[in-house]
């Protein structure tokens, strides 16, 4: 062995062709089986109580073990029946692109190489996709939650650009979200420095949409009583019912104020390439910045986060560094600045782009339109069921992919309990929220596999459940 590079070279060409045959194996079978199984208790006490290796062990026997431990129980997202949390479920050429990118093993912190001008060309390709300008600057990152504090840090720092230097102290700066907002939003304000209380929560019409005329007054009224407003946080694909706000109404409020406006659209960015459901997304081109995930309805593996941003000055401002070691060069390795660690708090960071780069080449702007409309179209498909089924009851308009509902005469404690047989069914897995005090059954459908027949699945096997609790009260 020359340093960890192996000796024989042969087998293990032959092991990796082993690993990548049951990869394509996995992926071709992904609707067989169950959608997700309980990780027995010996095997869990196996991966947890495993000592630290002092000798290393040959990779066929490693490779055995993940086949035994840690394979036949994932979170089961690449499985058509997955419908909980808003997860991709992941495409060929991502994998691969995965593969590739290990292999090379780039630092895309910075520097002059190939990724850097990957991930700047697949930028650029984000803000094209949602109408922002070409020149917006941006980078990706490990998800929305990173991407919504990178916009908090953005905006925050460009009403106060003393803050890096000083800090926030008693900077009275507040925001504005929806009840509705992801929950990444409040902690990106308690991350900031600014605390949760910061965030002013605003409330939403019957469409759960953020009303734009008590946004006005609420900003009117904390300026009033000394508060400093500084940005409003708008949401495209709430992580409840799946509603869009009216970006263009709260964008005019933000510009009318002098606010920075933001807008968390994790999965519905995706939707602005439909001809169908782009609309909804109106007003979204004229965001400062704008949070996304690629690993949501863009099918991307996991992670790969976006964050754009309008005023590429003021991204800059508000994350890079000078610094000795991390001189920029004219020439040679050391140059192309900017490099992607002034627009964020990463130095060390992986080739994410690769992934989406080689997943929108493949498969092109009308390939994840057709994703998201047939998506939105089996949500109908379960909107139109609920709505004929008088034991189900529909809990919120459905606006694009996500469905949520409940059964009639069942308590939550009922409903809870329903839902974890059935996601120990293997049959399908749907998530929980809760629509107006009410806990729901949530149906994401997110999984480019996921078809009306396995949505049928899903609703007979609840419909069955639910009539088995009926019967016993």
């Amino acid at each position: 062995m020359a340093g960890l590079d192996p000796a024989d070279w042969t087998s293990l060409r032959a092991l990796g062709h082993r690993m990548l045959d049951d990869m394509f194996d996995r992926a071709e079978r992904a609707g067989e089986g169950p959608v997700w199984q309980p990780m027995p208790q010996a095997a869990r006490s196996d991966v947890r109580n495993a000592q630290l290796p002092r000798q290393g062990a040959a990779l066929p026997d490693v490779y055995d073990r993940f086949q035994s431990l840690v394979a036949p129980y994932p979170t089961g997202n690449t499985h058509p029946g997955f419908m909980g949390w808003v997860h991709g479920g992941g495409t060929m050429p991502g994998m691969l692109a995965e593969m590739l990118s290990a292999g090379l093993n780039m630092n895309c912190g910075g520097r002059d190489h190939a990724a850097v001008e990957v991930e700047r060309t697949v930028i650029g390709w984000a803000a094209e996709m949602v109408g922002m300008p070409s020149n917006s600057s941006g980078v990706l990152v490990t998800g929305s939650s990173m991407a919504n504090f990178i916009a908090v840090i953005t905006a925050s720092r460009k009403a106060d650009p003393a803050f890096r230097s000083r800090g926030v102290g008693a900077a009275s700066l507040v925001g504005y979200a929806a009840a509705t907002a992801h929950g990444c939003v409040a902690r990106a304000f308690d991350l900031a420095g600014f605390g949760t209380d910061a965030l002013r929560i605003v409330p939403t019409d019957a469409q759960h949409r953020m009303r734009a005329d008590v946004l006005a007054e609420m900003i009117d009224a904390d300026r009033a009583a000394g508060l400093r407003p500084f940005m409003v946080v708008a949401t495209a694909g709430t992580v409840d019912c799946g509603a869009v706000d009216d970006l263009q109404a709260l964008g005019s409020v933000a510009r009318d104020h002098g606010l920075w406006f933001h807008v968390d659209a994790a999965f519905a960015a995706l939707a602005r390439l439909s001809p169908t459901y782009g609309p909804l997304l109106d007003g979204i081109e004229k965001a400062d910045s704008l949070a996304f995930d690629f690993h949501k309805w863009a099918q991307v593996p996991y992670d790969c986060g976006c964050i754009l941003v309008r005023d590429a000055e003021a991204h800059a401002a508000a994350f890079a560094q000078s610094l000795d070691y991390l001189t920029r060069a004219e020439r040679g390795l050391a140059g192309n600045a900017p490099w992607f660690c002034d627009f964020g708090p990463d130095l060390s960071r992986g080739f994410r782009a690769l992934k989406v780069w080689m997943t929108l080449q493949h498969f092109g702007a009308g390939g994840m339109a057709e994703v998201v409309d047939r998506s939105c179209a089996v949500a109908r498909h379960i909107e139109a069921r609920v709505l004929a089924e008088p034991v189900f009851e529909l809990l919120a308009p459905v606006t694009l992919n996500i469905v949520c509902f409940s059964v009639r005469d069942l308590d939550d404690t009922q409903v809870a309990s329903l839902i974890e047989d059935l996601h120990e069914s293997g049959i399908a897995a749907p998530s929980t929220t809760r629509i107006a005090g009410r806990l729901a059954i949530r149906a994401a459908i997110v999984n480019h596999r996921t078809t009306d027949r396995d949505a049928d699945r899903m609703l007979d096997e609840v419909l069955r459940l639910a009539v088995l609790r009926r019967t016993v009260r």
